[in-house]
């Protein structure tokens, strides 16, 4: 099993930059898939990002491709979210997520088992 806590939101302007950090514990992290998924208010969750366990392969979102680039450092159990050109249309909650079900689901919040609490972000115009 594997715990994860995000960190990095906050308050940016549009075209800012921000980093989210999602700090993972547990001993199976470096074999494990992690997903970046968002959700503004009033709507659902929706898949941003997700990079497989050796880093060796990330997907996005087209809505995000170009701006956003997942990665991860094994050795510090530790994944990022580095978020660029930042759009109002980008605010909302950011969670990371694992325990994939299948790389063939990757797009779906309902195929990962883990989640952590969230963090916030905001992009003003």
């Amino acid at each position: 099993q594997v715990q994860l806590v995000e960190s990095g939101g906050g308050l940016v302007q549009a075209g800012g930059s921000l980093r989210l950090s999602c700090a993972a514990s547990g001993r199976t992290f470096s074999s494990e898939n992690i997903g970046w998924f968002r959700q503004a208010p009033g709507k659902e969750r929706e898949f941003v990002a997700v990079i497989s366990w050796s880093g060796a392969i990330t997907y996005y979102a087209d809505s995000v491709k170009g701006r956003f680039t997942c990665s991860r450092d094994n050795a510090k159990k530790m994944v990022y979210l580095q978020m660029n050109s930042l759009k109002p249309e980008d605010t909302a909650v950011y969670y990371c997520a694992t325990g994939l079900r299948g790389w063939v689901q990757r797009t779906s919040s309902k195929a990962y088992d883990y989640w952590g609490q969230g963090t916030q972000v905001t992009v003003s115009s």
